[in-house]
């Protein structure tokens, strides 16, 4: 089953950009991926990595989840950017272009020497059409005895880049993509959070793909700029109308009299456990992000 913890807006923040990585520690997202590849120029690779490694060990990031995305093994930095990545051990390193899982079991590998309690995960990178078409395999290593997979993120610049899907509004020549893997890390019991929004001045686009994402069961959304956390945070946290029904159905299912029954007269509509157990994971997550908002004022 997949942790209950707030990750709808996941922002990505370039590891070369000392300032950046300060301001990070005040932001009101839920996770953030400090980032040694896309965002980083080849000249400022070392830096980067040096930056990152740096802040992670130096913390003060409070209740926000800190991944760090490295380079690829057949880079130049893939090697080094991982071996320092686990020794400043975020709670997670995110892996790019992952297209079977023998790329997880090889960073798995390096990680395990310096971090035999596997405390920092690895989350994967869906970009690739090789990584689509192996999904499951890829999901189903998070079921393997030792793995860290922890969750997928969707490069959807990336599979534009490689297929030549355009990116229009709705998404159409995606869904497909985006729903396999909302369903594969639904099967294995990972967390997934879809790709970025290209155009920062077009807010109500965004605004539509966020809720889409939503609606199509991704935990938030993968973001470039911290303008764009705001509407992802009330996007992906459930309405006051969602957490009331959520606690009527809870409710309900709690009495002794509903011991033993499959379905329930609530309200007028008839209820299955099914949907006792989807209200209880809309009340675990509205916790945890109380409690992460009561954490962020706070500090």
């Amino acid at each position: 089953m997949t942790d209950v913890r707030p990750r709808r807006s996941v922002l990505y923040m370039p590891g070369s950009n000392a300032r950046a990585l300060d301001k990070a520690r005040s932001l009101p997202s839920d996770a953030l991926i400090l980032d040694l590849e896309d965002a980083v120029a080849p000249d400022a690779k070392e830096v980067a990595r040096t930056q990152v490694a740096d802040a992670v060990r130096a913390g003060g990031f409070g209740t926000r989840e800190v991944l760090v995305r490295v380079n690829g093994p057949a880079t130049p930095w893939g090697a080094a950017d991982l071996a320092a990545a686990v020794a400043a051990a975020p709670d997670a390193i995110l892996l790019p272009k992952v297209s079977s899982p023998a790329d997880l079991a090889a960073a798995s590998a390096v990680a395990d020497a310096a971090d035999p309690e596997r405390r920092i995960r690895l989350w994967a990178m869906i970009e690739t059409p090789m990584a689509i078409l192996n999904i499951r395999e890829i999901a189903a290593h998070a079921a393997e005895p030792g793995s860290r997979l922890a969750g997928f993120v969707l490069g959807t610049n990336d599979l534009a880049k490689e297929t030549g899907a355009r990116h229009v509004p709705g998404r159409l020549p995606m869904l497909p993509w985006l729903m396999t893997a909302v369903a594969a890390a639904r099967a294995y019991g990972i967390a997934v959070v879809d790709g970025v929004y290209n155009d920062l001045d077009d807010e109500a686009g965004f605004a539509v793909e966020c809720a889409s994402a939503r609606d199509m069961g991704f935990d938030g959304k993968t973001l470039i700029h911290p303008r764009q956390i705001e509407v992802a945070n009330r996007t992906f946290t459930p309405s006051a109308t969602e957490v009331a029904w959520a606690e009527t159905v809870v409710a309900a299912f709690a009495v002794p009299e509903a011991a033993g029954v499959g379905a329930l007269r609530v309200d007028g509509r008839m209820v299955e456990r099914l949907h006792a157990e989807m209200a209880a994971r809309t009340l675990t997550l509205m916790r945890a992000i109380a409690e992460r908002e009561l954490t962020a004022s706070v500090a």
